[in-house]
């Protein structure tokens, strides 16, 4: 698989780039599934950039399919804070304080584990609704700063090579 700038330049539509094509090759080889340790170590081959954005993308499917609630209660809970990262690295102030409002509502730190993370969720009677709604009035802003920033930066997201697919479902 191979992500250059011809390739980043070519998905680029009237100034949005199709981010999940630029991440495609985190998407297919790390897993989200198998604990913090896992989600690390399948992460090592990748720049900084890469697995924000990664992880952006990740907090975006689930919140748009289920609200912050889905998002914490999945797997997907896991790459939380380098969700925020990858805010604080293209300047997304409104969803900067967004999932730091949402990991207020759990204690401050969600957990890595995700059942644990659910007993937080739980404990903390997290309520989200919110947040959800303020999200979603700024998703459009926080699409035209992600694509700015990958614009600006093509070199960090560049990758050719093999991917490997992991084995999330264990058989």
């Amino acid at each position: 698989m191979v992500v250059d700038e011809q390739f980043i330049n070519g998905i680029d539509n009237q100034g949005i780039i199709d981010v999940q094509r630029v991440i495609e090759p985190l998407w297919w080889s790390v897993s989200i599934y198998n604990g913090e340790e896992k989600y690390e170590s399948d992460l090592e081959p990748f720049t900084k950039p890469q697995r924000y954005v990664f992880a952006i993308q990740w907090y975006s499917a689930e919140v748009n399919n289920g609200g912050h609630c889905q998002f914490y209660d999945n797997s997907t809970g896991i790459v939380w804070e380098d969700a925020l990262k990858g805010f604080e690295l293209i300047g997304a102030r409104c969803n900067i304080d967004i999932i730091k409002e949402s990991a207020n509502r759990m204690g401050g730190k969600p957990n890595k584990d995700r059942e644990l993370r659910q007993e937080q969720m739980t404990s903390y009677n997290s309520e989200f609704g919110d947040l959800d709604k303020l999200y979603y009035e700024t998703e459009a802003n926080m699409i035209l700063l992600l694509s700015a920033y990958i614009r600006e930066n093509v070199e960090a997201f560049v990758f050719s090579g093999d991917i490997t697919v992991p084995n999330v479902y264990g058989f």
